[in-house]
């Protein structure tokens, strides 16, 4: 999976019952894109029956169109009525499948063996929006099929009978926690939504808190957002040169059989390497060089 998919700045979302929409979505150059059968479908099975065709096919055009996009598709939770439909919808030609609500590693277990009953070997984006998604958060994520994860601030303050706020302090410890084990099962996390669509005060604001708890980028659901995204959760040109410059001067060391040597003044250890790795591999791939 190319760097830029591994750890995406933007995915930006648009309903599966809209073609017109989903033809638009590369025009803002998102990392990723995906075509919602779940919140952005009424829940009734009539509505998820009429919009599965229309996804299948706006993602097939969308595919064709824009071969290097990624395109994911979320269909519904494995608990609900409407997931084993869903699965009809999903090719191989997918970039993956996001799958809303896991509260388990037997969830994911169960959502990997009906894929593969399907013949589809996709990757899953795994969405951690309940309370018991996120207090089982760590083993969700070390599941093998897992390669990115999401937290639903609106879904999981729901299901505590809790209430959204600007601040976001209702969510600190759920959101930190799916941050932290994101890290420690190895795979990027991807920040809350923002439904304030017309403020990129408030947008810049809660994105600047998701990188500090360490997300690798944010779900967005409005176009506008996306450069928003790519500014807060991609590296400047400056942070960039530096990291560059910090790798080739402990690989000169390396060569001269120095163990330890200074950078800037400052003397380097492995996490200001690991850190200068992470913000290399966090660019897009035409930015690599």
């Amino acid at each position: 999976m190319a760097a830029s998919l591994l750890r995406p700045r933007s995915v930006l979302f648009a309903p599966g019952n809209r073609a017109d929409l989903i033809a638009k979505l590369p025009r803002s150059a998102p990392d990723a894109v995906v075509i919602d059968l779940e919140d952005a479908i009424p829940g009734t099975a009539e509505a998820k029956a009429a919009a599965r065709p229309v996804a299948r096919d706006a993602a097939r055009d969308l595919i064709a169109a824009a071969p290097h996009l990624a395109v994911f598709l979320r269909v519904n939770a494995p608990h609900s009525p409407y997931f084993a439909d869903d699965l009809a919808v999903l090719t191989p030609e997918l970039a993956g499948v996001v799958v809303p609500k896991l509260e388990s590693a037997a969830d994911v277990q169960r959502v990997a063996k009906a894929l593969e009953a399907h013949d589809l070997n996709l990757p899953l984006l795994a969405g951690l929006e309940t309370g018991a998604g996120v207090w089982n958060a760590l083993e969700i994520l070390r599941e093998e099929a897992v390669t990115l994860a999401y937290f639903g601030a609106e879904d999981y303050t729901t299901d505590l009978g809790g209430r959204r706020t600007a601040g976001n302090l209702e969510v600190l410890y759920a959101r930190s926690k799916v941050a932290l084990a994101a890290r420690l099962a190895g795979v990027a996390a991807l920040d809350i939504v923002v439904t304030a669509l017309n403020d990129e005060a408030a947008f810049r604001a809660d994105a600047e808190q998701g990188r500090a708890l360490g997300y690798a980028g944010k779900l967005c659901i409005h176009p506008a957002q996306v450069a928003l995204a790519h500014d807060i959760f991609g590296a400047t040109p400056a942070e960039a040169a530096r990291a560059r410059a910090l790798l080739d001067a402990a690989h000169a060391a390396a060569e001269r059989g120095h163990g330890a040597f200074s950078f800037e003044g400052q003397m380097v250890d492995e996490p200001m390497l690991s850190a200068a790795r992470a913000v290399l591999a966090a660019l897009p791939e035409a930015d690599h060089e």
